[in-house]
């Protein structure tokens, strides 16, 4: 995903000789074993450490080593599936210890032998509730809320199983019931409630940025997918931006929808636009009173 990414962006780079030699260095990191140090790979493009360093940064909107360590995650989650031992596939994906694989696997959701077994033996718990906006299916790990989606809850519970597909997936609607109360108070009344609710965000580094970048805006805060690529140092990533709130799993309390159009008007909503008008509007009540 980051290889693609990179040169989509590269393209929107206005020197030609810089988009060559950032397009240079991702191919460097990406068939290195081991992420070259800052020195070489500025080396490769033939620019100042200082001077490489920001070049990058302003076309991917990570630094260097944020794009070694995605891309060595991505190896690593690939070939914890194919590997004949999780140590074979900590060290076919280029990392130089065991304990760097599991200080990086927090990003990747879950510990290396797990993910290399499809999360089995996780376990996730749910629970349905009914809202103002129809009904929801609340999900969570030992971590935090993974999943709240509406619909119906056959639909919803087979996604469930399709996302978790060898994880332990139970029931428990009173060992959720007061995360679930506090999400849906969240939905029929953001004036009223402070979420605040641990969360267990999964995807890639870049979508979890923008999702994390959700999460700081305040109700009744809209920004455009432009301006929510600016924020999180992505300037030409507009349209993953888009893509990235199209795929949220973790309905309102990550509030892809306060992201609307450059225009003012609304644009596609995961869950249907009745909804995010409703939930905008709710929510500019409490602008206004303020």
């Amino acid at each position: 995903m980051y290889a693609r990414t990179a040169r989509g962006m590269i393209r929107s780079m206005n020197s030609n000789e810089h988009r060559n030699a950032i397009d240079r260095v991702c191919r460097l990191i990406d068939s290195s074993d081991a992420a070259p140090d800052l020195t070489a790979l500025a080396r490769e493009a033939g620019l100042s450490p200082w001077h490489f360093q920001r070049v990058f940064k302003a076309a991917l909107g990570i630094s260097p080593k944020r794009y070694a360590m995605a891309r060595r995650q991505q190896r690593l989650s690939q070939q914890l599936r194919a590997a004949s031992s999780v140590t074979d596939a900590i060290f076919d994906a280029g990392y130089a210890t065991s304990s760097a694989a599991y200080r990086d696997s927090k990003l990747l959701g879950m510990a290396p032998a797990r993910l290399r077994t499809g999360g089995v033996n996780e376990r996730i718990r749910y629970t349905t509730a009914d809202t103002s906006l129809g009904p929801i299916l609340v999900a969570a790990t030992e971590r935090g809320i993974c999943m709240v989606e509406f619909g119906g809850q056959r639909t919803l519970l087979a996604e469930l199983h399709r996302r978790f597909a060898k994880a332990d997936i139970e029931r428990a609607d009173d060992e959720l019931a007061e995360w679930v109360r506090q999400v849906v108070a969240h939905i029929d009344d953001p004036a009223g409630t402070d979420a605040g609710l641990p969360l267990d965000i999964r995807g890639t580094a870049f979508q979890v940025r923008v999702w994390n970048a959700l999460t700081r805006l305040l109700p009744g805060e809209t920004v455009s997918y432009s301006e929510l690529a600016r924020r999180i140092k992505s300037p030409d990533s507009t349209r993953a931006v888009a893509r990235a709130c199209a795929t949220n799993q973790i309905a309102v309390l990550v509030p892809c929808h306060r992201v609307i159009g450059s225009d003012g008007n609304l644009r596609g909503y995961k869950w249907g636009l009745a909804r995010k008008r409703k939930l905008l509007t709710r929510e500019s009540s409490i602008s206004d009173k303020d």
